[in-house]
């Protein structure tokens, strides 16, 4: 079952599926879905809460795109592309966890999506982790702008 849930989600952090992102979260995420997050002690509980922080996310993993320069370390992948990327996965049962790397302001960020479904193919947990410290810095400054900028104007969200 995880599989299709992943097909699902890389096809909306990839742009792809030509409908509203809102809409293809709705479907994919459980109404009970925690999301843990790597600069947030509390579980957020709630698909609308949950789609705040992906959708925050959404917006401020992209990637330095502005310099032509990355900040990033060397990538085993020579085909390596600019910008948010997975870069291995480990599918069992109904649970993955997806290495991603990016740049954000110039640093490396590499991370972790480690990802639960129910049996419906509904996504019941996501949780971020990110590392080397460098990251998570600027991952908690850009969240915290990107969320602040969210909630004054909810078509930032979209």
């Amino acid at each position: 079952m995880i599989e299709t849930t992943l097909e699902k989600w890389e096809a909306i952090i990839q742009g792809k599926g030509g409908a509203d992102k809102n809409a293809l979260l709705d479907d994919l995420l459980a109404d009970d879905v925690v999301f843990l997050s790597p600069v947030v002690f509390t579980p957020q509980k709630g698909k609308a809460v949950t789609k705040l922080y992906l959708g925050a996310a959404g917006a401020t993993f992209g990637g330095d795109d502005d310099t032509g320069k990355k900040a990033s370390e060397p990538s085993e992948d020579a085909n390596k592309q600019d910008g948010f990327r997975y870069i291995k996965k480990i599918v069992s049962g109904n649970h993955a966890t997806l290495e991603f790397e990016t740049t954000m302001g110039g640093k490396y960020v590499n991370g972790v999506d480690i990802i639960t479904c129910n049996d419906e193919g509904k996504i019941t947990e996501f949780k971020v982790m990110i590392r080397p410290l460098q990251a998570v810095n600027a991952v908690h400054a850009a969240m915290g702008a990107m969320l602040k900028k969210m909630q004054e104007r909810p078509e930032a969200a979209a």
